[in-house]
């Protein structure tokens, strides 16, 4: 298998180049096999670069941008996954090849085997030796306890009594616990109650208030108005004494002096 790498030998973008030449010099450096392909001069490179790239790689316009590599006609990746691959240590893998022996990529290979097949194994010595001690302490376990009760009617007869009591508590705890919540509902209703009446009453204690008619204060008879106490306000008053002109202005039928 031939690693392809397809290049623009007269790319006018420096990034460009720079990316080249960092995938070619590290391939070389790996002592990989590889072509270089240049799309710049060669018409059936670039366009057979374009179609075999896929759709998810490619670009918003379309054309794909070099270097893009392939292994045979199987597409490996552009720089980006080559980037990130060599940054991994999984460059054999990115180009669908065998790490060679003793290689750090190979290395991770071995060690993750490893580590999955003892996992694997240790998870399924757990699983037999713990089902086995359960399996044995359960057989251990009623074949003690059905000695004792061969040995011992009375203690056996005491020991239902107790399963019998503690059946028993086990309700009456979970009534307790049942009811605590209903009574803390009930007060928690009740003030609400309390509350809701307390406004009613307010409520109805100003609509009294405002249904009330307003009440004047009674005035005497010398300060209310009339005709006959605003003629009479409005005269001089007499040289009479005080007794006098209080006989004149109740009397309706007083005629003052004429002036």
């Amino acid at each position: 298998m031939v690693i392809k790498v397809f290049l623009a030998s007269l790319s006018g973008s420096t990034a460009i180049k720079k990316k080249q030449q960092d995938v070619v010099g590290f391939l070389e450096a790996l002592k990989i096999d590889y072509a270089q392909l240049d799309i710049a001069s060669n018409e059936d490179n670039r366009r057979w670069m374009r179609e075999n790239v896929p759709g998810e790689k490619k670009p918003t316009n379309g054309i794909p941008l070099p270097p893009q590599i392939f292994n045979e006609e199987m597409y490996c990746g552009d720089y980006e996954t080559f980037f990130e691959a060599k940054e991994d240590n999984t460059v054999y893998e990115f180009l669908g090849l065998t790490p060679p022996p003793g290689s750090k990529e190979a290395q991770q290979a071995e060690n993750t085997q490893k580590l999955h097949n003892g996992s694997g194994t240790e998870e399924h010595l757990d699983d037999d030796t713990t089902k086995k001690e359960i399996v044995e302490a359960e057989q251990n376990g009623d074949a003690h306890i059905a000695e004792l009760e061969e040995d011992d009617p009375d203690k056996k007869a005491e020991t239902d009594a107790q399963d019998d009591i503690a059946e028993e508590e086990e309700p009456a705890e979970d009534d307790e616990e049942s009811r605590k919540p209903a009574e803390e509902e009930e007060q928690e209703e009740g003030e609400e109650d309390r509350e809701e009446e307390e406004e009613l009453r307010e409520l109805e204690e100003e609509e009294e208030q405002a249904s009330e008619p307003e009440v004047t204060p009674h005035l005497p008879w010398s300060h209310r108005k009339s005709p006959t106490n605003t003629f009479f306000a409005a005269l001089p008053k007499p040289n009479v004494t005080p007794l006098h002109w209080t006989i004149c202005t109740q009397d309706s039928s007083f005629k003052p002096p004429r002036p």
